[in-house]
């Protein structure tokens, strides 16, 4: 049997946010059998802990959709580093976790005061564009859209990757966001040109700097209430859209808002003038569940 774990993600509410399994003691599975698990439990990731391939560093872990595994993802980086710390540290504190994802080595900074508990991570890929040239047409009819809403200001749809990759769609206001999803057979005409399997649309909030939604149903997710990679991708194409200065900027992001899971991203974009030199994205995670899952 083994043990896992769940907390919901990039909030301090319980039952908001993004929830996430995290396995324990999961050095002896096998690639399928972990598929087998994250599909069992069919939440947007589940995390697989395994033992540090260096033992200067805190574990090995694995991140799996329901239906593949992923090199690197945003809230399972955020919700295992804070449950990791927690298991060995009491009362207040400050440390570093360090995770070895597939994508690279991810130093988190775990830090808990009274009941206030965060974690920041640095990205380990600097993220940067693919695709600027995108058919708005084509982008507007897989959302149930017009033309006319996709976009703002000096934004423009484009994908941009730092592992995964992702489509980027800027919309006209709030209430344009609350309406779109995705419609066939252009969702699927899109994603193929694109070559991506989710959409992060983004537009200015009320209370925060941006407001998004994540769509992934070619990837087994429907809609993803808080999306720490994506988030971290944004940097491109905020530095894209003239958005980011030198030296650094922090943003706060709100996503799943739609879904009644509300959730809270803290970007942080470190850049020259010559380009992005670092991406952070900071969180808070709430223990909610465990137990034990049966070997398959």
């Amino acid at each position: 049997m083994l043990e896992f774990h769940t907390l919901d993600v990039f909030t301090e509410t319980a039952f908001a946010g993004n929830p996430l399994v995290v396995v324990l003691g999961a050095d002896t599975l096998t690639t399928a059998e972990m598929q087998t698990i994250a599909r069992e439990f069919n939440l947007s990731e589940t995390i697989f802990v395994q033992a540090p391939q260096d033992h200067a560093h805190t574990a090995r872990v694995r991140i799996f959709f329901p239906t593949a595994e992923i090199p690197f993802a945003g809230h399972p980086t955020v919700g295992c580093a804070i449950h990791l710390a927690c298991a060995r540290h009491t009362g207040d504190f400050e440390t570093l976790i360090t995770l070895e994802e597939e994508a690279g080595l991810v130093p988190v900074t775990v830090t808990r005061h009274g009941p206030h508990i965060e974690a920041e991570f640095t990205a380990p890929v600097l993220p940067f564009p693919v695709k600027t040239d995108l058919p708005i047409d084509l982008i507007a009819a897989s959302l149930g859209l017009s033309p006319a809403q996709v976009g703002f200001a000096y934004h423009t749809p484009a994908t941009h990757q730092g592992g995964p990759r992702f489509l980027y769609v800027p919309v006209d206001s709030l209430q344009t966001l609350s309406q779109a999803k995705p419609h066939e057979p252009h969702w699927s005409t899109l994603m193929e040109l694109a070559e991506v399997d989710s959409a992060y649309l983004y537009t200015p909030g009320e209370g925060c700097d941006f407001q998004a939604r994540m769509f992934s149903p070619t990837a087994g997710i429907a809609e993803d209430p808080a999306t720490g990679s994506a988030s971290a991708i944004l940097a491109s194409q905020l530095w894209r859209t003239g958005v980011i200065a030198s030296g650094t900027t922090r943003l706060t992001l709100r996503q799943g808002v739609e879904m009644g899971r509300p959730s809270q991203i803290g970007l942080s974009i470190n850049a020259t003038a010559e380009g992005i030199t670092a991406v952070r994205i900071k969180g808070s995670a709430v223990p909610i569940s465990s137990g034990h899952i049966r070997r398959p």
